[in-house]
């Protein structure tokens, strides 16, 4: 069965020994090598230097798979990058970190490599990414008095792998709804909100990310070497949080001050709404 696969594309590729990437179908099917993204005109722009956006990034490289096998994986580039360049048009200074200060994970099989906009970001932020934030020290620093306006979790497989295990996320979550703060997510970035636990601050919510059903599907094309090791839309419901989308299609909810976006093609979209909405209070 394995040789029939590696024949029809839909084998995912071992990179080295029980380590796997997307196949040559599923890259084809779901990985472009340029983005949709496209510059947007803000009427105006953020003249506070002191507003920042914290993104928050898995720094989980290797998945497991409930079959055991594992996953390289990361932050999807599309659904971190995107954003990053409309924040920055809009005026918004960015920090980023990760949840015990590692090097952010990226699915660099996803990087676009024919989008200059994209690339030369991600050439400014190389340093940044490879030495991010710790969170844990971030987040005994956070007061009325914090610069931020929003947080961040993109996404990528690699989210449910240690976000939604993270003491430092759960305060970081917890503060960020206390404090009335935007909060901001796309794909898997919204399994984070299970690191507190219950009661969940987004208790009542709706929210737009990669649905558990399409993750059920992905080992069929080979986008995945196995079963997803848990569901994280599944427990999101227990908490009260609802992802409405059934398919993903570029869908971005906002719900107060919650935003979220489906995937990769929502990126875009929840760039510019997410930048009009902070513009709106700056």
């Amino acid at each position: 069965m394995s040789c029939i696969k590696q024949i029809f594309g839909v084998a995912p590729y071992e990179e080295s020994p029980n380590v796997y990437s997307p196949s040559n179908l599923a890259l084809k099917l779901a990985v472009d090598t340029k983005t949709d993204y496209a510059p947007y005109n803000f009427e105006k722009r953020n003249q506070d230097a002191s507003k920042k956006i914290l993104i928050v990034g898995t720094e989980t490289e290797l998945l497991k798979m409930a079959n055991g096998k594992l996953f390289h994986t990361g932050n999807h580039p599309f659904e971190l990058f995107i954003p990053m360049l409309h924040w920055e048009s809009a005026g918004f200074a960015i920090d980023i970190a990760t949840p015990t200060g590692g090097e952010l994970a990226l699915e660099h099989w996803a990087m676009p490599t024919d989008d200059l906009a994209v690339m030369e970001l991600y050439e400014s932020y190389k340093t940044r990414l490879e030495t991010p934030l710790n969170l844990w020290e971030l987040v005994r620093q956070l007061d009325d008095s914090s610069p931020y306006v929003a947080v961040y979790f993109p996404g990528g497989h690699g989210a449910v792998g240690d976000l939604p295990f993270s003491s430092a996320v759960a305060k970081l979550v917890n503060w960020t709804a206390a404090h009335n703060k935007y909060m901001i997510s796309i794909c898997h970035g919204p399994s984070a909100f299970l690191a507190t636990g219950e009661p969940s601050p987004y208790e009542g919510y709706n929210i737009s990310a990669c649905p558990d059903g399409m993750d059920k599907l992905l080992p069929a094309t080979g986008y995945l070497p196995g079963a997803m090791p848990w569901f994280f839309g599944e427990r999101l419901n227990r908490l009260g949080i609802k992802v409405v989308n059934k398919t993903m299609n570029g869908k971005v909810i906002v719900d107060r001050k919650l935003i979220t976006g489906d995937g990769p093609k929502a990126a875009n979209e929840l760039g510019i709404i997410t930048s009009k909405a902070l513009l709106n209070e700056a």
